[in-house]
């Protein structure tokens, strides 16, 4: 077994930063009305800024198969060749398409010229994880040298008026008020493009600041309940999921059933408590000290979640000064699975890391309730 070592780290924001008042002229008015959600959205995220992969007339300017390779072609540089690349492992909520996978899709822009291992990991915010944690085993095992992994969104795709306009239109017809229900607007104040990867290796680099992985944790709890955070799908009143292919084609557009959306009541109720419980299991696992965790980078959804979520892992004996947190939400958004990566991309290349110190990553997905974690030692 080889120790495993981030040796260096690159992130690719697409365009311009958008600020607040200016997001539905790229993303555009459903039903031509103003959202009233989204002050109140705002106000509580405390995002200021984010990044889209369209213009201002809601045209792409990138896919995430591009965002996600213009993130790894960062890492490329005179130690590490994209020929050299053996593994490329990539996690994402929002593919460009069901099928190819989104890592082939990504080997494809890369243009390296050769065959690789690659490997797609899907679901949400944990799909980064997850992604990395292939890399991270496959390198541990000697299977390969080393990996590129990455975590990338691009939602704003998404999240653009016509995609809700139909909904709007069939709430008319019913004689309702033509208003999108808010689990469904929700997440349109919320969500960000753009991509973030590693390099992984089996030795550190000695001119640089490379992070050794000393562990990677997975915990789902979705044995306890029911989906909170979904898309393609719609939730039944008994709380279970009815798939896209379940509905009839002209369905689609009227109920906006490709739309992410979010169950708020239940996010309230568990994100936070089934955070800390899990976070709670790895450092009982491991034995971990929390008086020695130096960073702690946490991906959250909202700014809303920040104090909350400093008082539950408090609360599990883990109480980490507030000088010890490391966000960049408020200026780059949420970007899912790639926000970790983005998030560590910044406090890496801060140069305020010191040899010996411990960073503590921890990410939560809503979609059941599924967490993980991982500690890094700066090498």
């Amino acid at each position: 077994m080889y120790d495993v070592f981030i040796t260096k780290a690159s992130t690719y924001l697409p365009n311009e930063p958008v600020a607040n008042d200016e997001m539905e002229t790229y993303l555009g008015l459903i039903n031509d009305v103003p959202s009233k959600a989204k002050s109140l959205i705002l106000r509580n995220n405390k995002i200021t800024t984010r990044y889209y992969a369209i213009d201002r007339e809601g045209n792409p300017t990138h896919t995430n198969a591009q965002l996600t390779a213009k993130a790894i072609e960062g890492l490329f540089d005179e130690h590490f060749k994209k020929e050299d690349m053996k593994l490329l492992s990539v996690g994402t909520t929002s593919p460009d398409q069901i099928q190819p996978s989104h890592a082939s899709m990504v080997h494809g822009e890369l243009n390296i010229g050769k065959s690789i291992e690659v490997n797609t990991a899907t679901g949400l915010c944990n799909s980064g994880m997850n992604a990395l944690n292939y890399g991270f085993l496959s390198v541990k095992a000697g299977v390969q040298e080393n990996a590129v992994c990455a975590g990338s969104e691009r939602m704003s795709a998404w999240m653009t008026a016509d995609k809700f306009n139909h909904e709007a239109e069939n709430l008319k017809l019913l004689e309702e008020r033509p208003i999108v229900a808010f689990k469904r607007e929700f997440l349109r104040w919320m969500l960000s493009d753009g991509a973030g990867s590693f390099l992984l290796e089996n030795k550190p680099r000695a001119d640089s600041t490379s992070l050794k992985i000393e562990f990677i944790d997975f915990y789902s709890y979705a044995h306890e309940i029911e989906a909170c955070m979904y898309a393609g799908c719609d939730k039944q009143e008994d709380g279970s999921l009815k798939s896209w292919a379940d509905y009839p084609s002209d369905e689609w557009l009227k109920q906006s059933i490709f739309a992410i959306k979010q169950d708020t009541k239940i996010l309230d109720k568990y994100i936070l408590v089934k955070g800390a419980e899990s976070l709670r299991s790895s450092f009982d696992k491991h034995n971990l000290d929390p008086e020695k965790i130096d960073h702690v980078l946490a991906h959250i959804s909202s700014g809303y979640f920040k104090d909350g979520l400093r008082e539950e892992f408090a609360k599990k004996g883990m109480d980490f000064p507030p000088e010890k947190w490391f966000y960049n939400l408020s200026e780059v958004g949420n970007i899912g699975a790639g926000s970790i990566f983005i998030a560590l991309e910044e406090l890496m290349n801060s140069g305020t890391l010191k040899k010996g110190e411990k960073v503590l990553l921890c990410v939560p997905e809503s979609g059941r309730f599924a967490y993980s974690c991982a500690l890094l030692t700066v090498c």
